[in-house]
């Protein structure tokens, strides 16, 4: 099958990401709630900070664990057996959450959970790196991306109607039954790439090599921050918003969802054009837009506002994630795609983690300031961008060349 240049084996992968993705937003929705039934005999602390530090605590041991996860699979050269063994720790822990009784058991399996995905991203974005090729590659990451929100979209849907009509355990078996059919997926579509080696020889696990990390790398990986911490900030401030607004849970809910709407319709397209203009245009593009529409989050007084904003955003991030995930991919070298791949997952991943706690911090001194705060950060970056980010597609239509092009 080849449609915006996939194959069943990017296929598969997509679906193992959507399968992650739902398994993770799933919990989303039921933690909050959860965290309420259970006993807290070490932590006598207010339901939201411990809610916080259980969202936030998953983003982090992912951000941080990932370059090791990283190092290891350069190492070991074989990426599928890290999938397999990621994908099945991720679904062992959704499903051990059906025995937590207390929150220290909770904080656990989300750290144990937090060092799955770590181990499965970075093997997932190496082998993706090496099963497509550079003329497709901004359709096939467009493709993977959309397959993640999808999952984050459908996930708590799932998870909500579950949870009513039978209760914590169902939305519990459900996340880890499509995990564990994602391994299936991935066992029998996915054939692993031989990875060969310099000089034959099997790298040592380095996680800091400065022959791999380039000004383009490097680049990638902060708009990928930049993007994720731009559109999460807003949800360490529903209150302030739902007041602010007079809206409700539901309405700030649908404006968050419509990021995901924005990347759901964009980001394959965008993906697929990365592949005939360029990808350093898309992700300038993209990162100029969203400076905006950050900051335009700070001054909306209608909910109508902040959908059209919020689409904003989605589109700005469609434009940034699929070419800087190719870009990325272009760049990396046989034998050390898992570090420099992560070095982009890892951004995305920080940001998530670091958006909330910015907006949390900065909006104590005055509402707006965060959203300016972040918005002019994106400026900057699309500035690096355009001088440190080189251009990795060839041909007339590429809009911003290479000097030595």
């Amino acid at each position: 099958m080849k449609f915006f240049g996939i194959n069943r084996a990017v296929l598969a992968l997509s679906v193992a990401r959507l399968a992650d993705a739902m398994g993770n937003s799933i919990l989303f929705i039921i933690i909050p709630l959860y965290i309420v039934k259970l006993p807290s005999e070490y932590l006598h602390l207010p339901v939201p900070v411990m809610v916080g530090i259980l969202i936030s605590i998953y983003g982090f041991v992912v951000a941080f664990f990932q370059p090791f996860m990283g190092a290891l699979a350069d190492h070991l050269g074989r990426r599928k057996i890290l999938i397999q063994f990621g994908l099945g720790m991720i679904g062992i822990c959704t499903f051990l959450f059906i025995f937590a009784d207390t929150y220290l058991s909770l904080l656990l399996l989300r750290t144990l959970q937090g060092i799955a995905v770590a181990i499965t991203i970075p093997a997932a974005m190496s082998l993706m790196a090496a099963i497509t090729k550079k003329e497709t590659r901004g359709g096939a990451m467009g493709v993977y991306s959309t397959f993640r929100m999808v999952g984050f979209v459908i996930g708590p849907l799932i998870g909500g109607f579950l949870l009513d009509r039978y209760g914590f355990n169902a939305a519990f078996y459900a996340g880890s039954g499509f995990i564990f059919l994602a391994m299936v997926l991935v066992q029998i579509w996915v054939d692993d790439v031989r990875v060969i080696f310099k000089d034959n020889k099997r790298p040592k696990i380095k996680i800091i090599d400065k022959e791999l990390l380039s000004p383009g790398i490097f680049s990638a990986g902060l708009s990928t921050f930049l993007m994720a911490s731009a559109f999460s900030m807003v949800t360490t401030l529903e209150n302030e918003f739902n007041t602010k607004l007079g809206i409700t849970a539901f309405g700030f809910s649908f404006a968050f969802s419509m990021l995901m709407v924005g990347r759901l319709l964009l980001q394959v397209p965008l993906g697929k054009l990365s592949d005939f203009i360029g990808r350093k245009p898309l992700i300038i593009a993209g990162l100029i837009l969203m400076a905006p529409a950050t900051i335009l989050l700070g001054e909306v007084t209608t909910l109508t506002q902040f959908v059209l904003v919020r689409l904003a955003q989605g589109a700005a991030a469609a434009a940034i994630a699929a070419p800087a995930f190719a870009i990325a991919a272009d760049l990396s070298t046989s034998g050390g795609e898992g570090r420099q791949m992560s070095i982009i997952t890892m951004g995305f991943g920080l940001g998530i983690a670091t958006g909330p706690l910015i907006a949390g911090l900065l909006a104590v001194i005055f509402f707006e300031l965060p959203f300016f705060a972040i918005g002019f950060l994106t400026l900057i970056g699309a500035v690096i961008v355009y001088y440190f980010m080189p251009e990795t597609v060839e041909g007339k239509r590429v809009l911003f060349k290479n000097k030595t092009q």
